[in-house]
């Protein structure tokens, strides 16, 4: 089996490195960390992956619209933020998993894990 691709669009350069080696570590492919939402949409358009890890509010601009393309072409989304909660996302997307900031590299693998076995 292929390892997983993953992405990771995170602005906060510290999180989104330490999400990225996370990853790695666990044996994934990975493109990221993404800093904003034009990269993230420009990695999506390149390859689809597997499981997308999204800080909701990137720079000046939020993720949703990306993340519903993602969900429509069947790609597992995490949502992970400091900012937002989950009910603020809860009517958009019912059942989106999130995971609020700051989320140890143990809780971050296990629900990457989960979606790709729930895909």
């Amino acid at each position: 089996m292929d390892a997983p691709y993953v992405f990771v669009a995170e602005d906060e350069i510290i999180i989104g490195h330490d999400l990225c080696q996370t990853m790695k570590e666990a044996g994934c492919e990975v493109e990221g960390p993404l800093p904003d939402v034009s990269s993230a949409m420009l990695a999506y358009q390149k390859r689809k992956p597997d499981v997308a890890i999204l800080d909701i509010h990137l720079g000046d601009d939020n993720v949703l619209p990306l993340a519903e393309k993602l969900i429509a072409e069947n790609v597992q989304v995490i949502f992970h933020s400091g900012l937002y909660k989950p009910e603020d996302i809860a009517e958009r997307f019912p059942g989106a998993t999130f995971l609020q900031k700051p989320v140890p590299p143990s809780k971050m693998l296990d629900t990457v894990k989960a979606k790709l076995e729930s895909a």
